[in-house]
């Protein structure tokens, strides 16, 4: 058995290429490339769209190789699994969008073996941090409460039962729920550039700040002397 060299790359799910950064950081090793993209591809299917970190161990002298495959950041998971593209830049105003506890369990489940956790309620109690900074609701509620409503142990049955999708009367109203937020999230964007164009327009209708004011020459504007006549 050679020494081994490992190869770290971050790639898209199922878009792995020969080109760099894995080409050309396993050329010099002599492994077939071809091998390694088919694997890591077959291996990452299911993240698309999403940034996936690989690891691809190579033995220098045998050319074989392991390829292990780590798990996207949570808020990535969390905004794929409810197709959502993009958190609030305003998470405490302005709310994204919205996912049941049911699915924040699946995607702890997703992500229990790269957190630093002992238990799935743990892992839950991060998955639902990662919502609350994405500014999504969980079952219609903020992260916060939820938080604090798992460790009242009002959830501890349903973590336990390791369900991971809502019933369809649930996922009903959820759905609701998301495009009700969306159409608020458009209506604030929408307040907010009007706000903007508002400010912009009247710093460009005022005198420039700072700018030096006109001072009329001494005596401008008085009327002349009237001249008195001549005394003979």
């Amino acid at each position: 058995m050679g020494k081994k060299q490992t190869v770290d790359a971050l790639v898209e799910g199922g878009k792995a290429s020969a080109g760099p950064p894995i080409g050309s950081s396993l050329g010099p090793l002599k492994v077939n490339i071809g091998q390694v993209v088919t694997q890591i591809n077959d291996m990452t299917k299911d993240f698309k769209g999403m940034k996936v970190p690989v690891k691809i161990i190579v033995d220098t002298e045998t050319k074989e190789f392991e390829i292990k495959i780590g798990t996207p950041p949570a808020t990535q998971l969390i905004m794929k699994e409810i197709g959502l593209e993009k958190g609030s830049g305003e998470p405490n105003i302005n709310k994204a969008g919205v996912i049941s506890f049911e699915q924040v369990i699946k995607v702890a489940k997703m992500k229990s073996s790269s957190l630093i956790v002992n238990n799935i309620k743990s892992a839950v109690k991060t998955i639902v941090g990662s919502c609350q900074s994405a500014g999504i609701l969980i079952d219609g509620k903020d992260a916060i409460e939820i938080l604090k409503e798992i460790d009242e142990g009002k959830y501890d049955s349903l973590i336990n039962s390791g369900k991971t999708e809502p019933d369809a009367e649930k996922k009903k109203k959820l759905d609701e729920l998301a495009k009700e937020l969306d159409v608020k999230r458009k209506q604030l964007e929408k307040q907010k550039a009007e706000a903007k164009a508002a400010a912009e327009a009247a710093k460009a209708a005022s005198p420039a700040a700072g700018a030096p004011t006109a001072v009329a020459p001494a005596g401008a504007g008085a009327a002349p002397a009237k001249k008195e006549p001549a005394k003979k």
